[in-house]
């Protein structure tokens, strides 16, 4: 049976690895980016692409006491090296008992291509998807660009408000119920910016990271490489710029380019000593971290039985690596109980 997992993010990610292997089941992942991530992404400098930073999620946070699959799940991270503690100091940082930090050496992204090697699933960047249909009994999935494709199990894994976007049947499958419950999953807006320096720029501030209070537009910085551990004299550092969530609200429709020198400008006040980057990347985040998950479920939501439509990811949960798998499990867990149907 062709499977479709929609979302090249974390819950993609993770849900496809928890299905490999599952009886009759051939994976495909569509994902509407150039590369895999989500709000997992790591970038690299238009000048030199060693040179990269991390613009979405910063470090992992694991709370003790895991177990199960969700145990599992991130102590293959550790243990193949794509996890390490948070060494680094960073200001500001509330960090909760019982609970460690953890950073990705090779940016985080590296997660979620991780699970993705696992999965065994065919990948395929951007393949933005627009209608979902029925079509004897399978579901026709329309993209962008290139044909339509059938499957028999689609999962969609993207912010809920893209799943209400989609056109086509799927328009009419979703009940009334179920559109007023996704409805009210609601996100906060932020801007993240880039900065990549060439090799041997020296950045000279006490920290690794750092929250800021009192700044209308800036909320973290981070010295992206010290903060994940690999500082090289070979590869230049980045600088990583999260903005407030009030910030981002207020200039969500504004022009990049305009948004990038007001930070810019923000950050100059913060950190004077900043050197010149050789690149910047400005980021937009419309969907940048849950602030309602949807009501009343338990990590996904099955849209359609036959065949098996299925949506999941933080919007059912929460916004942190945990309530990302959480929602994997949950959808694997259905779409396994599925298949042992056939």
């Amino acid at each position: 049976m062709r499977v479709l997992v929609v979302g090249a993010g974390l819950t993609g990610g993770a849900c496809a690895a928890l299905l490999r292997g599952a009886a009759r089941a051939r994976l495909a992942v569509w994902e509407k980016a150039r590369g895999a991530g989500g709000r997992m992404g790591t970038s690299r400098g238009a000048r030199d692409p060693a040179c990269t930073a991390d613009l979405g999620a910063q470090y992992v946070t694991l709370e003790a006491g895991r177990a199960g699959p969700r145990g599992s799940l991130s102590e293959e991270l550790l243990s193949h090296g794509i996890l390490e503690p948070l060494r680094a100091p960073v200001e500001g940082m509330v960090v909760k008992e019982g609970s460690c930090n953890y950073v990705a050496p090779q940016g985080i992204s590296s997660i979620v291509k991780y699970y993705l090697k696992q999965s065994g699933a065919d990948v395929f960047y951007e393949q933005h998807v627009t209608h979902i249909s029925l079509r004897d009994g399978k579901w026709e999935v329309s993209r962008k660009t290139g044909p339509p494709e059938q499957f028999d199990i689609v999962i969609l894994t993207m912010p809920v408000p893209q799943i209400l976007q989609l056109q086509g049947d799927i328009v009419n499958i979703i009940s009334e119920s179920q559109k007023q419950q996704l409805e009210s999953a609601s996100y906060s807006s932020r801007y993240a910016l880039g900065l990549f320096y060439e090799a041997g720029t020296r950045i000279d501030v006490p920290w690794a990271a750092q929250y800021i209070t009192g700044n209308p537009c800036i909320r973290f910085i981070s010295i992206d490489n010290k903060k994940r551990n690999i500082e090289s004299p070979e590869i230049g550092p980045s600088v990583v710029v999260h903005t407030t969530v009030t910030f981002g609200s207020e200039h969500l429709d504004s022009d990049l380019a305009e948004v990038q020198q007001l930070i810019l400008s923000h950050l100059e006040e913060v950190v004077p000593s900043l050197p010149q980057p050789a690149s910047i990347k400005c980021q937009k985040w419309r969907y940048s971290q849950v602030t309602k998950a949807v009501p009343n479920c338990q990590g996904q939501m099955i849209l359609h039985t036959q065949p098996l439509l299925i949506c999941g990811g933080d919007g059912f949960t929460r916004s942190n690596f945990d309530g990302c798998i959480d929602s994997a499990v949950s959808l694997a867990e259905a779409v396994k109980s599925h298949l042992q149907q056939f």
